[in-house]
């Protein structure tokens, strides 16, 4: 199978944007307000705590656009907000040809959105779904992959809508931010959209940034004091956000370490394994037998993680062994019991192919 995972950076490229993200924050911060837990409330000042705007305003900086704003549902609000905020309910939206990420779908349907699917994979697709459907009044890109086989490059996606049409542009960059170079909005995107809890972050907490007049409408819509994200909340956002581009790049390097090694024939029983964007980047391994679902069985007794909490949060530490996505199961349901994906989390390259290597013994040897 052909995939093109998105390109990793690298160490000293990860170690460069944590040194970006800090330069923001004393810019904002005194020292004496970075060792405290914020405020709390509505301030009159501006609606919010004082100590969340001043964490937006880094965040502005830190991605180089005009406006951030922090959300309380996560990713999956997040990209909730970022729609209404462009569209109103019953309109069209463009869509990649494949399927969508299922919390996603949900908006779609909660805003009876109509979708017009483009290959985004083909960008002259792109170029004829907006000239015959001229009444598309956004557009939603994915950063990471649908498809395992998909291979759009999205700021290519991006400028082949905006040729096109002048709508604004959605990318949920939810398992992207903080491992590749750009996200969504530096790419030409109108707003970005992402999940700050899978950035080692608190639990809930999500983040738009981009264009401000979107970011505005989004504001209204957080009048209630119930709807703020609190000061220590916001500081939780940073600090993940710091620690997150190192350790995702040290996860790039292992995972590389991992597939070398399972392609030098380590591991028996194994037919193929490859690096993938499902929908994190993980390890994507495919058994000679279909003994998946005992793999994964063994391998939570060796240590290895049952389940994603929020995706590389700050509580996946052990090494994940699970089922592979939905989205891909709905190309190939044999996937169930052929394949699963296995994301290093903080786990060493030895510590994962020794979990490997003792789950399929123990499952083989219940055949």
């Amino acid at each position: 199978m052909n995939v093109y995972p998105l390109k990793s950076i690298s160490i000293e490229e990860a170690m460069q944007k944590q040194f970006e993200l800090v330069d923001c924050i004393t810019k904002q911060f005194s020292g004496s307000e970075s060792l405290s837990r914020g405020d709390l409330g509505v301030n009159k000042e501006n609606n919010q705590p004082l100590t969340t705007g001043k964490v937006e305003l880094v965040l502005k900086d830190f991605f180089q656009t005009e406006d951030a704003i922090l959300v309380r549902g996560a990713g999956t609000n997040a990209i909730r907000y970022g729609i209404s905020s462009v569209i109103h309910p019953g309109g069209k939206l463009l869509v990649h040809d494949a399927p969508i990420y299922s919390t996603t779908k949900t908006t779609i349907d909660m805003f009876g959105l109509t979708s017009v699917a483009a290959d985004y994979n083909h960008l002259e697709s792109i170029e004829g779904k907006l000239k015959q459907n001229q009444d598309i009044k956004a557009a939603l890109v994915q950063y990471t992959r649908q498809k395992l086989d998909d291979s759009y490059d999205l700021e290519e996606v991006v400028h082949a809508i905006k040729a096109v049409s002048d709508i604004p542009v959605i990318t949920d960059d939810n398992y992207a931010v903080l491992k590749v170079s750009k996200i969504g909005v530096q790419c030409g995107a109108d707003l970005s959209c992402f999940s700050t809890f899978k950035l080692q972050g608190p639990e809930g907490i999500g983040c738009v940034v981009g264009k401000k007049k979107y970011i505005d409408i989004i504001r209204k819509m957080h009048y209630s004091g119930g709807c703020q994200v609190q000061g220590h909340e916001a500081l939780d956002v940073l600090r993940g956000l710091v620690t997150a581009p190192v350790a995702n790049a040290i996860q790039a390097v292992e995972s590389e370490k991992i597939v070398e090694a399972i392609k030098n024939h380590t591991i028996k029983g194994i037919k193929n394994a490859y690096i993938a964007n499902s929908q994190s980047k993980v390890i994507m391994v495919e058994f000679e037998h279909p003994i998946a679902q005992k793999v994964l069985k063994e391998a939570e007794k060796l240590g290895a993680l049952p389940n994603p909490v929020g995706s590389e949060s700050k509580y996946e530490i052990a090494p994940l062994f699970y089922r592979v996505s939905g989205t891909v199961l709905k190309t190939n349901s044999a996937y169930l019991d052929t394949m699963i994906r296995i994301n290093p989390n903080r786990a060493g390259s030895q510590t994962v192919l020794n979990i490997l290597t003792g789950s399929i013994c123990s499952a083989e040897g219940d055949e």
